[in-house]
């Protein structure tokens, strides 16, 4: 089972989207789990404090290291479990990220405010992520897009895992058009190469396909599919 723990301010948001659909129906097969921690539980004065000014000035909160510290080290149990924290300045998450990720347990750091305090990070050996370039205003929506696009890798979540191989992203390569019923919908025909049967024909006709959108939309995408064809 794939394990999840989201520390955050605000757990009323989980699991939102990830308690529907697949997610749910994987979760219910104990394909993986969901623990939300809320991090105030953890603040020590009676006003349950998470934060506070930042040393030197500055505009804004930050969020105490020592609060997020006494959740990590009560809820984290295995000290070889990655955690990441969801910042405009870490690594950028993409599609081979979360194959890397999939198969060992996570736990994910929400912040908010101005963040976090730069020793927290130093001292829990926290990895910090980006799901993009701009800000967002707390680290849960960035948990929903990690845990989203991790948690449809693992076996048995997919009822079709071929779909996988042919995703956007494999291969460096962007999907190719997908089409459906009706055959003539306002006056445009599906691709005739598409009812031929000849499956040969439609694989290289979807191959060309990706290879051109690819190449026209995400030169970068372009440049590595080159690089390794």
């Amino acid at each position: 089972m794939w394990k999840v723990k989201v520390f955050t301010l605000y757990p009323e948001l989980f699991p939102g989207p990830l308690g529907v659909g697949i997610y749910k129906k994987a979760m219910d097969k104990k394909i993986w789990s969901l623990e939300v921690v809320n991090i105030r539980d953890y603040a020590k004065d009676k006003h349950k404090t998470v934060d506070d000014t930042p040393f030197g000035g500055g505009s804004g909160m930050l969020m105490r290291a020592d609060v997020i510290a006494n959740a990590l080290d009560k809820k984290v149990a295995n000290e070889n479990e990655p955690i990441f924290y969801l910042s405009p300045k870490g690594k950028k998450f993409d599609q081979n990220y979360a194959k890397k990720i999939f198969n060992k347990n996570i736990n994910i750091v929400c912040g908010h405010f101005e963040g976090i305090d730069q020793r927290l990070l130093e001292t829990r050996n926290i990895e910090e992520i980006s799901i993009g370039d701009f800000v967002l205003s707390g680290g849960e929506i960035g948990a929903f897009v990690i845990i989203d696009a991790t948690v449809r890798l693992i076996p048995g979540v997919l009822g079709n895992s071929n779909s996988l191989a042919e995703e956007t992203f494999e291969r460096n390569l962007l999907e190719y058009p997908q089409y459906t019923k009706p055959q003539k919908w306002e006056k445009k025909d599906v691709p005739e190469v598409l009812l031929s049967g000849d499956h040969a024909k439609i694989k290289d006709w979807r191959l060309s396909q990706s290879e051109d959108i690819t190449r026209r939309r995400r030169d970068d995408l372009w440049k590595k599919y080159k690089k390794d064809k």
